[in-house]
């Protein structure tokens, strides 16, 4: 990250950089994109249990100084979620708006305000054929998500990103099949069905 980059934009990627996660999220920077806001921080992150990615996913923050109509405010948090499905999770017609309910879920048990959220949940399906025929036919689900984290949750009008972070890995989580953490769970929430040895491409 550039020295020159503004120091609400930098306090916001220290905090991203501290933040605790869960021991089964396994997290580093990656490249973020270029033209969507003059400053930005990616980082992927994978559930992982043993060898298997359960759940995979990228968070992209990003900061202009000068506000943004379309995000009302200066800063914008915007997210890619993946994970296989189990047949049975994969033919409930309710998946996509439970899916959707997580996302916000895990921003409200964090006491996180989420300012105009738009995304989109696809389900996806593969057969193979050929030298692939005798793998089963498999299902993901992909979140896509944007919203604006409020900027009265941290110390001088940064966001809390680290909060957000975490709520964000508790999707991440959620979506693999893995319980909640602990935090604000009353045993009425669902995860997918946790899946093992996903298929080598």
């Amino acid at each position: 990250m550039a020295e020159s980059a503004p120091l609400p934009f930098r306090a916001a990627v220290d905090a991203l950089r501290g933040a605790r996660l869960r021991p089964e999220i396994e997290i580093d920077p990656t490249r973020p994109p270029q033209r969507l806001a003059p400053y930005a921080y990616a980082l992927e992150a994978a559930v992982v249990d043993g060898e298997d990615d359960l759940a995979d996913g990228r968070l992209v923050l990003l900061h202009d100084p000068a506000g943004h109509d379309a995000w009302h405010g200066t800063f914008r948090l915007v997210t890619l979620v993946r994970a296989e499905l189990e047949p049975e999770m994969a033919a409930d017609p309710l998946l996509p708006e439970v899916c959707w309910s997580w996302l916000t879920g895990a921003l409200q048990a964090r006491g996180l305000v989420c300012g105009a959220p738009s995304g989109t949940v696809t389900r996806a399906g593969s057969h193979y054929f050929g030298g692939l025929s005798e793998r089963p036919p498999a299902s993901q689900i992909e979140i896509r998500a944007s919203w604006t984290p409020s900027p009265g949750e941290g110390s001088g009008g940064v966001p809390d990103t680290a909060a957000h972070l975490a709520a964000w890995c508790d999707l991440l989580c959620q979506v693999a099949g893995l319980p909640p953490a602990g935090q604000g769970g009353d045993g009425s929430v669902v995860s997918l069905p946790q899946r093992r040895g996903p298929q080598s491409p």
